[in-house]
Order: structure tokens, then C-alpha cells, then sequence
């Protein structure tokens, strides 16, 4: 068992000094990930929030559900750092090389290159069909090049891979929204929010979308 304030304390210079590879270093070396987990369970915050940092780095799948329960923490910082500490856990849960797919295609997308970030996740999923992210990630570029029912089909499988995907279900409800498929992209919606209450553009679709149909 970890003593929380022993943990801030070795691991807060590193985190200020932004030394992550010391900080990995130090994590890999002296705890297990199941040890720095049970620091989500506890009542110190900021050993809480720090251990979620480490996650990010060092994080498994394992690691995910206890996060995800942090979602809905009442403290807004602790869910934005569980929320990080997801989304960075989810990018790497493909083989090495597939990854290494979904980074090159996410550096692509983010520079409009739209039909070569299509390329990596594609690589990334015939490596490894079961990589979620890189379903996620292929759907939000099909969606920017404005193919909406390929982007649906893409993130209906990011879902069905990992039914905790947020983002996905939020990519279901962008396209089913914009095929005028609003009832489909309210449930969608709805079900991101009761995984991450915290996607207020979510929210704000929903309010959109029903006044739509009424």
C-alpha cells in the first residue's frame, strides 16, 4: 500500500520539472500500477489527481475502469485528469506498430491531410483489428471529410470494441445527427454523458436536437 503523501512527494518534482522520462523511470521502478490504482480509491485529492498523471504514462486496461469512475468525480480537476489519463491509455492499447499507425495518422489529420491520416488507421486496424482508438480515429476523419455513414460504421465498431468509449458514442451521435437520424443521436449522446457527464457540447446537442423535433 502506497502512503499517499509519500507518493505526491517523490512524484511532484518530476511532474514540475516535466521530466517524464525520470518520472516513468521512477514509477515503473518503485510501484506496481494495481498500487498507484488503489491511490483512486483513497480520500486524498491530490494524491488522487497525481496518481491519475502517472496513469497517463504508465496506464494499462486494467487501469481504465477505476478511471472511468472518476469521471464523475465532484472535484471538476479530478475528472479532467481521469479524463486525460483515459484518452492517453486508449491510444496505446494496439500492438507497438499499430500505435505508432494511429500517432502518424492523428499528425496527419490535425494538418487537414484527411485522406493520408485514413491511410494509418486503416494500417493501424488491419495490425490490430480489435485497437479501438484507431476505429475512434479513422470515424473522426471520415467524419471531417463529411462521409458520414463510413464514419457511423467506423465508430459503432470503436463501441462495440470498447463499450466505454465516450468520444465514440459521441462520433455516432455527430453522424446520426448530421443524416437526420435525430432520435438515433440523442440515445447516442445520452449514452455518452452517462459514461462522462462532464461533455457540456453533448449536452448542448441534445438540447439542439430535441428542439428539432419538436
Amino acid at each position: 500500500m502506497i502512503e499517499p503523501h509519500e507518493f505526491v512527494r517523490a512524484v511532484q518534482p518530476l511532474l514540475e520539472k516535466r521530466d517524464l522520462r525520470g518520472l516513468v523511470e521512477l514509477l515503473r521502478r518503485r510501484w506496481s500500477k494495481q498500487q498507484i490504482v488503489e491511490l483512486l480509491r483513497g480520500n486524498d485529492v491530490d494524491a488522487r489527481k497525481v496518481a491519475m498523471v502517472a496513469l497517463s504514462l504508465v496506464g494499462c486496461r486494467e487501469c481504465l475502469c477505476e478511471l472511468i469512475h472518476h469521471l464523475k468525480d465532484p472535484d471538476p480537476v479530478v475528472n479532467q485528469v481521469a479524463e486525460h489519463a483515459i484518452w492517453s491509455i486508449w491510444f496505446r492499447l494496439g500492438s507497438a506498430p499499430a500505435n505508432c499507425e494511429v500517432h502518424r495518422g492523428v499528425q496527419a489529420m490535425n494538418a487537414g491531410r484527411y485522406d493520408q491520416a485514413i491511410r494509418h488507421f486503416t494500417r493501424a486496424i488491419e495490425m490490430c483489428p480489435d485497437f479501438a482508438e484507431a476505429w475512434n480515429q479513422r470515424a473522426v476523419a471520415r467524419y471531417l471529410t463529411e462521409d458520414y455513414a463510413a464514419s457511423l460504421s467506423d465508430a459503432h465498431q470503436a463501441v462495440a470494441l470498447n463499450p466505454h468509449h465516450f468520444g465514440a458514442w459521441s462520433g455516432v451521435g455527430h453522424c446520426c445527427a448530421c443524416l437526420g437520424r435525430f432520435d438515433e443521436a440523442i440515445e447516442a449522446y445520452q449514452r455518452a454523458l452517462e459514461i462522462n457527464p462532464h461533455l457540456d457540447c453533448v449536452a448542448e446537442a441534445i438540447v439542439e436536437l430535441r428542439t428539432r423535433l419538436n
